[in-house]
């Protein structure tokens, strides 16, 4: 097969998956590059509340990982996912994935799930992100935007960067979404 039948193919491949995610009323099944390796997928996250959150290690916001690893110590066991979406889209990122995890264990004791460095907007924004804007028209426009998905798979907020996640909106969300 050619190269350029191979990449005609891949774009129609994409295209198709794109309009699947964008379809569905609920969390899409996707995958996401672990930082620690393998693989973090949706599917998994069946039942659980997750809070979904792109970030940044060198953006002025990124004090928040200490709440958002307080929100993951305190509700973990009630079930909630925080995971942390590292992404160079708004030029703010460390250069490898490697880098990223060191900072914020270093600086920030992080414990929670944390993908590779992911495009979040754009054309190659990953298909979860595409799902939060094309069904939710939910887009990061910065770092630290945060998107809360309920046990049910539906779409139970979203925030910007400037919501912290001490903010009482924010934590009465995320106490809604865990005791249900």
């Amino acid at each position: 097969m050619t190269f350029w039948r191979k990449l005609g193919m891949t774009a129609v491949l994409a295209i198709a998956a794109t309009q699947v995610v964008a379809a569905t009323t609920t969390v899409p099944s996707v995958e996401f590059v672990s930082a620690d390796g393998g693989f973090i997928r949706t599917d998994d996250w069946a039942g659980k509340p997750v809070l979904v959150v792109n970030t940044a290690s060198r953006c002025a916001f990124a004090p928040q990982y200490d709440g958002l690893q307080d929100l993951y110590d305190e509700y973990a066991d009630d079930g909630l996912i925080v995971l942390t979406v590292p992404s160079d889209d708004f030029n703010q990122e460390l250069d490898s994935i490697d880098e990223v995890k060191s900072y914020c264990e270093l600086n920030f004791g992080l414990t929670m799930p944390m993908t590779d460095i992911t495009q979040v907007v754009g054309q190659g924004a990953h298909p979860l992100f595409v799902w939060f804007k094309e069904s939710h028209g939910f887009e990061p426009t910065w770092n630290f935007n945060k998107v809360l998905i309920l046990r049910d798979g539906t779409i139970g907020g979203t925030w910007g960067s400037v919501v912290t996640p001490d903010s009482p909106q924010f934590a009465d969300a995320i106490e809604a979404a865990v005791s249900r």
